[in-house]
């Protein structure tokens, strides 16, 4: 009897070994793809190296490259961020808006609250807090916009207008097409949450050709984070020392960065619901309060007339704004501001979109446009309309004071605003918070969605972590990419390169969009070929869309071997 009990044991003791062995080799190991994984990692350190070693050489590549694309394919720029927008409107309206990402069964993880919390916190980050003040003063003052004899009615008014292109419908519509290819993809026809997806039906059958392509959105994600992380450290650092609580140096900046990535790493590890979703949420609330208190103690009323006649005017000049090509005229400012902006929303489209795309489970897709491109664009134009207007009023009722710090110190720019506020210091430290919490949220959402893009084909679309140790290796790359181009000056060389990366995006997007509604047309209405993709029987069939042809003929056979796509 007692020998059968030590038996007993003794198998209890040996499965409970093997079964913590197999937790372990899941959470640290299991569900990376290895070739993606190793060879991102190594060409990011390289590209760094590569980049300190000939800075001045590497600088004046990406910036040539950059104007070179901004100059002869800025027309071709602004045509996709329009089309996506129209792709958008055209995809809620049309019969293809009732199919739910996911199947019909499908049910969403997120309540609207949180999804629109997690995609906000992503998909804009510091800048719309940053650029809020700053950008319309910059508008309201530039000699390329105006003339002399320009009245202050209409400097202010074209002011806004500008910053409302360019933070608003079409940013999101590029955000919007990328994450509903992704979703579709991923949650309809069973493909792998990667960039390389969107060309498995245009003939590229080659697995190391389908690792190149993902290397390539990897690296961008990882450098344009990584960048966005280091000069953003640099503006906490001299917020810091403008309120009095540190002065602002190198180490100091070196700290910051280590702090957020800290954060970032923490949340990214506790996974999507226990920690990106909660510091989502955190964000949304101090934005709040933030949002109420400069709306009240601020000229209201003047904000409000401003937002009423900046909205009319816009939506009254919207073709004309998002048409303009700067055909007849210098195209320094357009290629500044326009053409930068939309070539940085392309260049973040492969993060965003699949961070978004992975939150949008059990969506239709006329929930997701709406969620995804309009809603976020009205609470940006709010925003912009109570920083901004605040703005032009300080600048209105005592002109220069916030012009003459811009063109000295841009980051400065918050800082002296609020000082015209009741409580300035309080409203001060809110803002480096909110600041903090926004650069957190990128870093956690950008090593999620790297983990997720280096993960293989066993990983299910909608399960909440890839492997812990990916999650941890890319958390901790991008904090040590950010000090070591800070520490050797590349950081803005870097931006550089990534808003290059902006059109080669742009034109993946196009493709994306073309075979996700030859896909969509396939199989609307196709129920059983819409239930027997869904991830729940996944593990058990897979299979590789490139052996059946195109979408539509997926959609007619279903083949149940197993089958990796690579």
């Amino acid at each position: 009897m007692i020998k059968d009990d030590i038996d007993c044991l003794k198998a209890i003791s040996f499965k409970k070994i093997c079964l913590t062995k197999e937790l372990s080799q899941r959470i640290m190991l299991k569900n990376i793809d290895y070739r993606r994984f190793f060879i991102s990692l190594f060409l990011v350190s390289a590209f760094v190296g590569i980049t300190l070693v000939n800075l001045d050489s590497a600088s004046n590549l990406f910036t040539s490259t950059q104007s070179f694309i901004a100059n002869n394919f800025g027309w071709l720029i602004i045509l996709c961020a329009n089309g996506f927008l129209v792709f958008c409107i055209w995809m809620a309206i049309s019969r293809f808006g009732t199919i739910r990402l996911g199947g019909a069964d499908a049910k969403p993880e997120f309540n609207y609250i949180n999804w629109i919390a997690m995609l906000f916190s992503a998909g804009l980050g510091i800048g719309v807090i940053f650029y809020s003040v700053a950008e319309p003063i910059l508008h309201l003052n530039s000699s390329a916009l105006f003339e002399d004899g320009a009245s202050f009615n209409e400097r202010a008014t074209l002011s806004m207008n500008l910053t409302y292109l360019h933070w608003g419908f079409h940013a999101w519509a590029i955000y919007g097409v990328v994450g509903l290819c992704f979703a579709y993809f991923a949650f309809n026809l069973g493909r792998p949450f990667r960039v390389s997806s969107f060309f498995l039906d245009v003939g590229l059958q080659s697995a190391w050709s389908r690792v190149i392509v993902d290397v390539f959105a990897i690296l961008a994600t990882v450098f344009g984070i990584a960048t966005s992380l280091g000069l953003g450290a640099t503006q906490i650092s001299t917020g810091l020392e403008y309120v009095g609580i540190a002065s602002s140096t190198l180490m100091g900046t070196f700290w910051i960065i280590i702090f957020i990535t800290m954060l970032g790493l923490i949340s990214v590890v506790l996974g999507l619901n226990a920690g990106i979703k909660r510091l989502s949420q955190f964000n949304m609330i101090l934005c709040g309060f933030f949002l109420i208190t400069i709306f009240f103690s601020g000229p209201t009323g003047f904000i409000l007339d401003g937002f009423v006649e900046n909205v009319g005017t816009y939506l009254q000049n919207f073709i004309s704004l998002s048409s303009s090509v700067e055909a007849y005229r210098d195209k320094e400012w357009q290629n500044a501001w326009t053409l930068f902006y939309y070539c940085w929303w392309f260049a973040w489209s492969p993060f965003v979109g699949l961070f978004i795309a992975r939150i949008s489970y059990g969506r239709t897709i006329k929930e997701f446009i709406l969620g995804v491109v309009l809603l976020p664009s009205l609470i940006v134009f709010i925003w912009l309309s109570v920083f901004g207007n605040a703005a032009i009023y300080q600048e209105f009722t005592s002109a220069g004071s916030l012009a003459d710090v811009i063109n000295q110190d841009i980051s400065a720019s918050l800082f002296v605003f609020l000082e015209q506020y009741p409580g300035a210091t309080i409203l001060m430290v809110v803002s480096l918070i909110n600041i903090v919490t926004f650069f957190v949220t990128s870093s956690d959402s950008g090593a999620l969605v790297s983990a997720m893009m280096t993960s293989s084909n066993q990983l299910d679309s909608r399960e909440d972590a890839p492997a812990l140790f990916s999650r941890i290796v890319w958390a901790l790359m991008l904090g040590i990419i950010a000090i070591i181009l800070l520490s050797g000056g590349g950081l803005s060389a870097l931006q550089t390169s990534v808003i290059a990366t902006g059109l080669p995006f742009a034109l993946i997007a196009c493709i994306a969009c073309w075979y996700c509604l030859l896909a969509m047309d396939a199989c609307n209405g196709c129920v059983q070929c819409l239930l027997a993709l869904l991830f729940r029987v996944r593990e058990q069939y897979q299979e590789s869309p490139e052996q059946h042809g195109s979408s539509r003929d997926q959609c007619k056979t279903r083949n149940p071997k197993t089958t990796e796509i690579q």
